[in-house]
């Protein structure tokens, strides 16, 4: 007779828990995953606006991103329909005393190296400051021995100024969501590593969703344990979490009622997973960590245009400058992602501490005129509607030597999963796919061990379930 499948819980469905609940159960386990949200995909979601199917911000993901590829495939997505992929780029709008930097399909590294030749808008000297920074990072592996800010490390590699303004700046804000003053060298480096360092050039290209970020994975993720007989709960909050009586496994509260379960993985936000883990004294010291993230807002305005209203490309860089009102750091042309959405455009705005806290119509405003000013096309200065979405908690604040939580946590057969786990990556996709995935391993690894061996003892002081037998 075989033994019972292992049964685990997973908290929270954001991209995350998605990827930790679709490893589970291909690998046989019975997952129940909840979602206290109606929809699944936590911070990177679809939301709609008036009658649009849009994001609640604005992504990029890069071809570099292994792992969240190979996850959508599993769920039965196509990444070459679902994202319009396009070479790494660095491209401002015409006339706006930007650059134009854009690879051209040919092996890495051949392809920056052409790349840099073709570029517009830099002098030799910012070029030269460019390939000498390339080849630094090669020559000591991507990474430093000790960490410090993006800033210094560009001004201890004499990064010229335009460059750092138009490149590396909005590289960093983009990748990290922290500005280059705050933002850790090393993660900034791993990006860099595994995107324009990268040994295969398609590692280095630029993917834009086609669809909502709910329908990329998360909801097709949901539909794929649903088929494959796992419970998908929306809408059912995991308010406690507590030991069951007999030391063997744990039990959720939740509004629809207990639910037992042999392990849990709280793929919930950290301050979340915090205040789930609080009553157990073990956990104390990972709670406190759990709660000393600081985060960094990101905010996307939407305007809609008149139909037929386009960009040349599917997305431009723009130069920011909040002092002179120019919030805005890139664009996008919906209409070139989803036919569906003539005439929108979305803004986005990281680390937007500052941004967030204007009026909503202020901001809308000051970026509306950004773009006439930038492109030279005063209509865009007067959109019909907008709409501005801000993500007040969108990443922690990516800080040099910060130290991270692993996985695993003191209590047997309970792990962490979520983009603030450990990792040499900043809060992005691929790192809360990533996290899933080791979550999911540490679990298996958990329920492969003998039922006698997972007994939990009552020592600690923690709360058991009596309601559960």
């Amino acid at each position: 007779m075989s033994a019972p499948r292992l049964r685990v819980a997973v908290v929270g469905a954001g991209w995350a828990g998605c990827a930790a609940a679709v490893t589970l159960a291909r690998k046989g386990a019975d997952v129940i995953l909840f979602e206290a949200a109606r929809t699944l995909g936590g911070r990177a979601r679809g939301v709609d606006v008036r009658g649009l199917a849009l994001d609640n911000g604005q992504h990029i993901l890069l071809g570099a991103y292994a792992e969240s590829l190979r996850m959508l495939r599993q769920v039965g997505v196509d990444p070459d329909a679902a994202l319009l992929r396009l070479p790494v780029q660095m491209r401002y709008p015409p006339g706006s005393a930007g650059m134009d930097f854009v690879a051209p399909r040919l092996p890495a590294p051949l392809h920056l190296a052409f790349a840099l030749l073709r570029a517009k808008g830099l002098a030799r000297a910012d070029k030269l400051a460019l390939a000498r920074f390339n080849s630094a990072g090669r020559w000591m592996g991507w990474a430093l021995d000790v960490d410090c800010t993006v800033a210094e490390l560009l001004e201890r590699f004499d990064q010229t100024e335009r460059l750092t303004t138009l490149m590396w700046r909005p590289l960093c804000i983009a990748a990290l969501n922290t500005p280059p003053e705050r933002a850790s060298a090393n993660v900034f480096l791993a990006v860099l590593r595994d995107s324009l360092g990268a040994s295969r050039r398609a590692a280095s290209d630029m993917l834009l969703p086609r669809v909502a970020m709910g329908a990329l994975f998360p909801e097709p993720a949901g539909a794929w344990l649903a088929r494959e007989g796992h419970a998908v709960r929306a809408g059912v909050k995991v308010a406690a979490l507590a030991r069951n009586v007999d030391g063997d496994g744990w039990c959720l509260t939740t509004g629809a009622g207990d639910e037992r379960v042999d392990a849990v993985v709280l793929a919930t936000p950290a301050a979340a997973s915090a205040t789930l883990l609080a009553p157990f004294a073990d956990c104390a010291a990972l709670s406190a960590q759990l709660d000393s993230f600081t985060y960094e807002p990101i905010a996307t305005c939407y305007l809609q245009y008149a139909p037929g209203t386009r960009l040349d490309l599917p997305f431009c860089a723009l130069l920011d400058d909040p002092q002179a009102g120019r919030w805005g750091q890139f664009v996008f042309d919906r209409a070139q992602l989803d036919p569906g959405q003539d005439g929108v455009f979305a803004v986005v705005v990281s680390a937007a501490a500052e941004a967030a806290a204007l009026p909503r119509e202020a901001l809308a405003g000051a970026i509306a005129a950004q773009l006439a000013h930038d492109f030279g096309r005063p209509e865009l200065g007067t959109p019909v509607w907008t709409q501005l979405i801000t993500e007040k908690r969108a990443t922690f604040t990516c800080a040099p030597g910060l130290v991270r939580p692993a996985n695993a946590t003191p209590l047997p057969g309970v792990v962490l999963a979520g983009d603030y786990t450990a990792s040499d990556y900043p809060a992005t996709l691929e790192t809360a796919v990533r996290s899933g995935q080791a979550a999911a391993t540490a679990i298996l690894a958990y329920g492969a061990l003998p039922r006698e061996k997972r007994s939990l003892s009552h020592g600690d002081g923690a709360p058991a379930a009596g309601a559960v037998q």
